[in-house]
């Protein structure tokens, strides 16, 4: 691997603690690590030299939840204003007719479009396995991860709790806790690398409250804790689930989830809006962490997670696009220009200043994930940056505070560069090696296929 050199960067933000963006600086990544920072280094033969000026470089943008699946199903008429209960209800209808072809071509769609926003490494939550389709989704998610080039957390989700037993998924795309636990334990020993700097390590995640049951979740806490690996699930996401909690078990859920093993610090939830205050203080002194999904959380109308209470509980906090047909993008900068506004509505216009944003981003999302060699520039750390070009219109006139620029301008801006472990994947606005159009294309057409099925099936127009 050749050394990357990025010369004369108008603004870098390191995200180290206490530093102040740097200006006119260059930065070398050599063997995957950011190796020196500084003015005037000089390149050396063979080096891949990128161009820093009038840019804005990042560490990489941390994505703590996804559901990478969901490309193929956003922006359909019949759920552009349900909430999330019936959002599900009908959507299980389409995501049964998931293939690999589908699994594969959505997997590309979203690395590609959290790529093109600056996203570097990225979970996924898959937890849709119809029964008439083979079981290695997984395996094709981190396969096309892998060809991709970007930092993939993956995790094994798993339903358990189908409608015929009080649950909102079909029967067909839930499993036994015996099928879902043997395919875990597959994917763990083939796929997950726990050292620094990996490329891939994997999580188990049941999807949520009231789609596993209770004996599910225990037994996965207990696997998880002896395998080492990270838990993950939905949490207060809705008020429909707070009361189906309270209905079913007589709790609220983070009392449920706790009950059952499911706070420490090898534990992170997706969502968190209906979190009381007693409850933020539990999160922070058990090191649970909560990944932030605010488009997601307007789009249905779910609420404002009381994210600026996290931060100051001590919570563990990162930002997450949620699934790509609850939001419908698969954009990191658009969810950071999002939590910089509506943070401020109620809180007050001091509640979520731009470092904060930009903290949630990358070391916030590292600590939730566990990855301390990510979400800072300084030598040593993972060479995984991002690069927004500022000579641009959208950008006049907002050049007395570069750093913060594109949080509080431009519109569905792209980033110039992207870099994981030292590799471009993403140059001049561009995927490499990526044909857009034909991607576009094809995502369209597994699409149109899924939903055609759900439509003739049910009897009912989606689109």
């Amino acid at each position: 691997m050749s050394r990357l050199l990025i010369r004369g960067i108008h603004t870098l933000v390191t995200m180290a603690d206490g530093e102040a963006p740097l200006h006119d600086v260059d930065l070398v990544i050599d063997g995957g690590k950011v190796d020196a920072v500084g003015k005037r280094l000089r390149p050396r033969p063979g080096d891949e030299v990128l161009d820093g000026s009038y840019r804005v470089v990042y560490p990489g943008f941390i994505n703590t939840h996804h559901h990478l699946y969901q490309t193929l199903t956003r922006n359909l008429p019949r759920v552009q204003n349900a909430k999330l209960f019936d959002w599900l209800t009908d959507l299980y209808e389409v995501w049964r007719e998931l293939g690999p072809e589908a699994v594969e071509v959505s997997t590309r769609v979203g690395i590609g479009e959290l790529l093109l926003s600056g996203c570097t490494t990225t979970t996924d939550h898959f937890y849709v396995f119809p029964r008439k389709a083979p079981e290695e989704f997984i395996d094709i998610e981190i396969e096309t991860a892998r060809a991709m080039g970007v930092r993939f957390h993956p995790t094994r989700g798993s339903m358990s709790r189908g409608r015929s037993d009080g649950g909102l998924p079909p029967d067909d795309v839930v499993q036994t806790p015996e099928a879902i636990l043997k395919d875990c334990e597959r994917v763990i020993r083939k796929y997950h690398d726990p050292k620094p700097f990996s490329m891939c390590r994997i999580a188990v995640a049941p999807c949520s409250p009231f789609s596993v049951t209770t004996e599910l979740l225990e037994e996965t806490a207990r696997f998880a804790r002896e395998r080492k690996v990270l838990m993950h699930t939905h949490l207060c996401e809705t008020m429909d689930e707070e009361s189906y909690c309270l209905e079913k078990h007589n709790l609220r859920p983070l009392d449920y989830m706790e009950k059952v093993g499911w706070v420490g610090d090898d534990v992170w939830y997706a969502h968190g809006v209906y979190f009381h205050d007693e409850e933020l203080a539990r999160l922070a002194k058990t090191g649970t962490g909560v990944a932030h999904c605010p488009v997601s959380n307007l789009r249905l109308g779910s609420g404002i997670a009381p994210v600026p209470k996290m931060l100051e509980a001590g919570v563990k906090v990162g930002l997450a696009v949620d699934g790509s047909a609850s939001n419908d993008c698969s954009g990191i900068l658009r969810e950071m220009q999002t939590a910089l506004l509506v943070h401020r509505v109620g809180t007050g216009v001091t509640a979520m200043p731009p470092r904060k944003v930009l903290e949630m981003a990358t070391v916030g999302g590292a600590r939730v994930l566990g990855h301390p060699e990510l979400g800072t520039l300084k030598p040593g750390q993972a060479g995984d940056l991002c690069a927004f070009r500022l000579d641009r219109i959208d950008f006049a006139g907002a050049m007395h505070d570069p750093a913060s620029a594109v949080l509080f301008c431009g519109s569905g801006q792209r980033a110039d560069f992207t870099v994981v472990a030292g590799k471009v994947l993403v140059k001049d606005g561009k995927l490499a090696g990526v044909d857009e159009e034909e991607l576009f294309h094809r995502a369209n057409k597994v699409s149109d296929g899924m939903v055609d099925a759900a439509e003739r099936k049910r009897g009912v127009k989606y689109r």
